[in-house]
């Protein structure tokens, strides 16, 4: 039971994490794409994002599978 609530927590922690990262990473593109001057539109940036998304519903969805393991 210990270990289940250990990993809900790291999995938990590690999908903020990563929601924080791609704030950032998404946002530090945006402004290098303006300051080079490139005429793409700011949805070209979120790109970059998907593969976090991808990462955090991983993340969310162990999360979940951890919490109802631990409340068993």
């Amino acid at each position: 039971m210990k270990k289940y609530k250990r990993l809900f927590f790291i999995f938990t922690a590690l999908g903020v994490l990563l929601s924080d990262a791609m704030c950032a990473f998404v946002a530090y593109n945006y402004c290098e794409m303006k300051n080079a001057a490139y005429s793409a539109p700011a949805s070209t940036a979120f790109i970059f994002a998907v593969p976090f998304l991808l990462a955090i519903a991983i993340c969310a969805a162990a999360a979940c599978v951890f919490y109802k393991k631990y409340n068993k």
